[in-house]
């Protein structure tokens, strides 16, 4: 009878322990911070770096796959908002509606930044007008200056033409922003379906001017980035409205953008609604951290936590 009853509480207990995993939450989160997979939504001006932070995360932690979705940045958040993905990788921070949506959903997101960045400006290889004041560059995406021969009489280049990656684009919102306070772009400019597409476009139109993230041309390294390079100019540009030399124009060098002293910089940052340790946090530990740095520094954008040293030449 005693083995009986010990056998009978085995079983309630065996069934006990049937019943808690059959009533387990199958929507519960699977993945941890080095494990599991998840959707990462990334402005696609961005690609070429997180390509490489991704890869390398992955390199590292075998079990862990990321899928990224690369999208014009106005896709992005509104993949954030509508709470489709967990993570996404910016160039701005959240605004005050933004931070207010989250509030009223009582989800606190957290928002690092990883790296400064740059908006580069691409021409022609025709096209003899590479350095620019930041007034003219200002005039040009006012609609002020429409032909190239406004800017030098010599450049005979007219219907001067504005093209971005994308109408909603992480680019074409900086340029409002930061260089037309909000106003809206001019009616000669124009979207092309990609970054290899805007490169092309300026590369056989003469006229064209291009607005892309820098980090499609900065890696000296990167084939794909040289194949570019050898396609179009870089444009040079000068706070100082009266520039003496042409030493007093800058390029988006890594050594510029560190000093401040090329203008068109933003920053990069990761933001996480996770609300848990999940692989999107084990991610943003991975860029915010060393490794992820360097490969920021590698790429010739400026890593937000590494220092970047500027060396000076001089002739004697």
């Amino acid at each position: 009878m005693a083995q009986m009853n010990k056998t009978g509480r085995f079983l309630a207990f065996a069934f006990s322990l049937l019943a808690v995993a059959g009533c387990s939450n199958p929507d519960a989160p699977t993945d941890t911070p080095t494990t599991g997979n998840i959707k990462i939504s990334i402005d696609e001006s961005f690609q070429p770096i997180l390509e490489s932070q991704i890869s390398t995360f992955e390199g590292i932690y075998k079990y862990a796959d990321l899928d990224p979705l690369y999208k014009a940045e106005g896709a992005v958040f509104n993949d954030l908002l509508s709470d489709s993905i967990k993570v996404a990788v910016v160039s701005r921070d959240l605004n005050a509606q933004e931070k207010e949506y989250f509030e009223k959903k009582k989800i606190i997101p957290r928002v690092t930044k990883l790296a400064i960045d740059a908006v580069a400006l691409i021409v022609n290889r025709n096209n003899p007008d590479t350095l620019l004041t930041l007034e003219q560059v200002k005039a040009i995406f006012s609609g002020e200056i429409t032909d190239w021969n406004k800017i030098s009489s010599q450049n005979t280049i007219k219907n001067l033409t504005i093209v971005f990656d994308n109408n909603n684009s992480g680019t074409a919102r900086f340029v409002k922003d930061s260089l037309l306070a909000g106003q809206p772009l001019p009616k000669n400019t124009y979207a092309s379906n990609s970054h290899q597409a805007l490169i092309d476009y300026v590369s056989e139109n003469e006229n064209a001017i291009g607005v892309l993230g820098v980090n499609w041309i900065s890696d000296r390294d990167d084939s794909t980035a040289q194949v570019f390079l050898n396609k179009i100019k870089v444009v040079g540009i000068s706070t100082d409205p009266a520039p003496a030399s042409k030493d007093d124009y800058y390029q988006p060098y890594q050594a510029y953008i560190a000093q401040g002293t090329y203008p068109l910089r933003r920053y990069l940052y990761i933001i996480s609604t996770e609300g848990r340790t999940g692989l999107g946090t084990g991610f943003a530990s991975f860029i915010a951290g060393d490794q992820g740095q360097r490969i920021f520094l590698k790429s010739g954008l400026v890593p937000a936590t590494m220092p970047v040293r500027v060396v000076g030449m001089r002739n004697n």
